[in-house]
């Protein structure tokens, strides 16, 4: 069983199978005695799955480093109509074809160490230099005088995103038919530029871009992990908490009180399959339900500037964030291996496409 996980493992698997009947030869060319456990018997099989969903946690005073580097595109395009339907399919008013593009890079480093074989602590820190891209191109003849031209609004910056502390624990000792369970705890440090402190001109449009959410959020998960020869399922259960914050940040035509950004559940499961002793391909999926987010605004007084009016509280739809994820697996050593992984949208909310490359090591 470890050899056929050898390549899913970011460190070398533990055997499940029972103990041996009959003395066996060990790797080193000794014998095993009879009866005798497999060296980390009570460990989960570390397996090399996507997005960072359900690894193992380090063993006790290991130490593992990660260079990841990810891009994301994302397209939408919408049609727009503003003004009144006299009869069925004969509109009048205006037109507005709105097309916007969204391509992010990021790199990231991060740290996990293990404070004993069941209890480990990390933190990754990303970068990130992101393009956005809106058009909008009223269409001509949509009114009487109304000419036919394209509004492009683009910006692109970079900077340090947020930083993200995790801890996570290993709850018992699976096995055969027992999946192992392991409890994880992260939050999310809005250490990144947030959308409400970026340059905005006259009509609130951005002219900065924002690295991070500007939120606090606090994500408890449970992973579990189940060998199956010559596979291992897996799967998480997750809850993002966001907490809310005053902004107090104007975009003409409002002034921002506060905002609360919707909670969300996680959920992914998946399974990866062992080709040889390094090589490994991963298939899965995940599934987001993000809450729909609470903003309280004003509006602005034309002349003063200044914010006038009862505050007026909105919310946001829900998303549905569900994508196909796939990915290959090679381990070149005891200490470095390579994941490569890919994310396809399949929903109308989630990304077009997300390609990943991680690339963990061993000090």
């Amino acid at each position: 069983m470890e050899a056929r996980l050898t390549g899913l493992a970011q460190a070398p698997a533990p055997s499940t199978a029972a103990p041996a009947a009959i003395a066996s030869a060990a790797p080193d060319g000794g014998t095993m005695q009879v009866g005798q456990p497999p060296a980390d018997a009570d460990r989960a099989p570390t397996v090399a799955v996507l997005d960072q969903q359900g690894s193992v946690v380090t063993r006790r005073g290991q130490l593992i480093g990660e260079l990841g580097f990810d891009y994301t595109r994302s397209d939408r395009n919408r049609a727009i109509f503003r003004g009144v339907e006299l009869i069925d399919a004969v509109l009048v008013g205006v037109f507005d074809i709105n097309e916007s593009r969204q391509d992010i890079l990021t790199g990231s480093g991060s740290l996990r160490y293990g404070l004993s074989d069941r209890f480990e602590i990390g933190a990754r820190v990303p970068f990130i230099y992101r393009s956005d891209k809106l058009v909008t191109a009223p269409i001509a003849g949509s009114t009487g005088d109304d000419e036919a031209r394209t509004i492009d609004n683009s910006v692109h910056g970079s900077g340090i995103g947020d930083i993200e502390l995790t801890a996570r624990y290993q709850l018992n000792n699976g096995g055969r038919n027992v999946p192992f369970l392991i409890a994880n705890l992260q939050a999310t440090v809005p250490t990144g530029r947030d959308p409400f402190s970026v340059r905005r001109d006259a009509n609130g449009i951005a002219r900065q871009i924002a690295t991070g959410a500007g939120f606090w959020g606090i994500s408890p998960s449970i992973t579990a992990i189940l060998p199956s020869e010559p596979a291992v399922l897996f799967g998480t259960l997750g809850y993002t908490f966001n907490l809310g914050e005053d902004v107090n940040t104007r975009i003409p035509p409002v002034q921002i009180d506060r905002v609360e950004p919707g909670d969300q559940i996680n959920i992914s499961a998946g399974i990866g399959l062992a080709l040889n002793e390094r090589t490994s391909l991963n298939f899965g999926y995940n599934h987001a339900w993000s809450f729909g987010t609470r903003t309280t605004t004003r509006l602005l007084d034309e002349r003063t500037g200044e914010p006038t009016g009862t505050p007026i509280t909105t919310r946001s739809r829900d998303l549905q964030i569900g994508r196909f994820l796939f990915g290959v697996s090679h381990r070149f050593s005891d200490a470095i291996q390579l994941n490569w992984t890919v994310e396809v949208g399949a929903t109308e909310d989630a990304p077009d496409v997300r390609t990943s490359l991680r690339l963990p090591f061993t000090f």
